[in-house]
């Protein structure tokens, strides 16, 4: 296996970084000809340590290892050129042979490091396609877009959720937060996701879409965290420490009339004719997974008009709370004022750039955000084009071609 990698490493077709050895192998070459030409009593051979120290910046280990061989085969050409092997030559050309070989090892270790953040990134982004799947660009007359702006280095998924699905003559979607990082918030994540998409298109409302999420996240907690082995008081606080803020909606196909469920997440943005709209809830709802506060379906749903030509921004705290290095909070009601205009993914797309811009490139906690777009009907005239040839070629949607421009 190991002759197989070396064959194949060498089978591999040129890059241009592969150009950059030559700076090492003519450190060596200039050290080595100025040294000869000065005077005797003058030794520049430790610098060609310079040569192997540089070289796993631009290369793997076996040029690492080349150049440190050739840098020690130098310092024994000057030795023998410069008076003999005496006891300075050799104490050079040992300290350069051990140096070389730290570096080769360094370079060994590097490359395996890289090897493993390779199969990292390609992991996370394969759990990401799994469990985090992309949402669907159009859901009846809705234009929909998403975003997700992973915190963690090498990751691209973390706690934060969202998905959408058909339900009768609706779109239904959720979008969410679970408390915590690392493995396990992605675990809940999972679980509530699979639940999303199994219960959600067959519940008549949110109202019942709500209790089975519940009930499902509870059950999961329950199963992981193995309270049947702890104190009641233990158990208790044990579970309200895992919780999921979300936030659901239903947006039907006809009408203006958009009914939504806040379970303890950041309201939504509703963007209407240039103006910014907040829509907090008059009847918010526990995080799911509080276990000890049942849901009876009593609670009353809000409601909002989402007319043709509205925009609807939902958001993680993630985009909220990001920080400027001052400590200012990121202003996202402010900021998506100046792009009510635009479509869903240039939407994103500004607030993408504007939001690692205020951070200062990296954010502190996971963000995640969907747009939904309502497109204007159609006129009787504007359908009469969008289904008839023009000029012997078919003419696309105004909606499609703004998403083309826009991509």
């Amino acid at each position: 296996m190991g002759l197989r990698r070396r064959l194949e490493d060498l089978g591999q077709p040129w890059q241009p970084g592969h150009a950059l050895v030559v700076i090492p192998l003519g450190l060596i070459a200039v050290i080595t000809a100025v040294d000869l030409l000065i005077p005797h009593y003058i030794h520049l051979g430790p610098m060609l340590v310079v040569a192997p120290a540089i070289t796993p910046s631009i290369a793997g280990p076996r040029t690492t290892g080349l150049v440190g061989g050739l840098a020690v085969i130098a310092q024994t050409v000057l030795a023998a050129l410069r008076g003999g092997f005496d006891i300075n030559h050799q104490v050079q050309i040992a300290a350069l042979t051990v140096i070389s070989l730290f570096i080769w090892l360094y370079a060994r270790q590097q490359e395996r490091r890289s090897r493993e953040l390779e199969r990292v990134r390609s992991v996370s982004e394969t759990t990401q396609r799994v469990v985090l799947r992309p949402l669907p660009h159009r859901m009846g007359p809705l234009r929909v877009a998403s975003l997700y702006l992973a915190a963690e280095d090498e990751a691209q998924i973390g706690g934060d959720l969202y998905a959408a699905t058909r339900a009768g003559e609706c779109a239904r979607l959720i979008i969410g937060d679970v408390r915590g990082k690392g493995l396990m918030s992605i675990s809940d994540a999972s679980v509530l996701l699979g639940a999303f998409r199994e219960v959600a298109h067959r519940c008549s409302d949110l109202r019942e879409l709500s209790e089975n999420l519940e009930r499902s996240v509870c059950r999961h907690l329950a199963e992981h965290l193995d309270t049947e082995h702890m104190e009641y008081t233990e158990a208790t606080q044990e579970l309200r420490e895992h919780f999921i803020t979300a936030l659901m909606v239903d947006i039907p196909d006809e009408g203006t009339q958009v009914k939504m469920t806040n379970c303890g997440h950041p309201p939504p943005l509703r963007l209407h004719e240039g103006k910014v709209i907040t829509l907090e809830s008059s009847h918010p709802a526990p995080p799911l997974g509080m276990c000890e506060l049942p849901r009876d379906g009593s609670t009353d749903l809000d409601m909002f008009d989402f007319e043709d030509g509205d925009t609807l921004l939902l958001y993680t705290d993630g985009a909220i709370e990001a920080r400027s290095p001052d400590g200012t909070f990121y202003p996202l009601a402010e900021r998506v004022r100046q792009w009510s205009n635009c479509g869903p993914e240039a939407l994103l797309h500004h607030i993408k750039r504007d939001l690692l811009a205020h951070v200062g490139g990296r954010l502190g906690d996971d963000a995640a955000m969907v747009v939904i777009q309502r497109s204007p009907r159609l006129q009787p005239a504007q359908q009469l084009k969008k289904i008839m040839p023009l000029n012997g070629h078919h003419r696309p949607p105004e909606d499609e071609r703004e998403e083309s421009l826009t991509a």
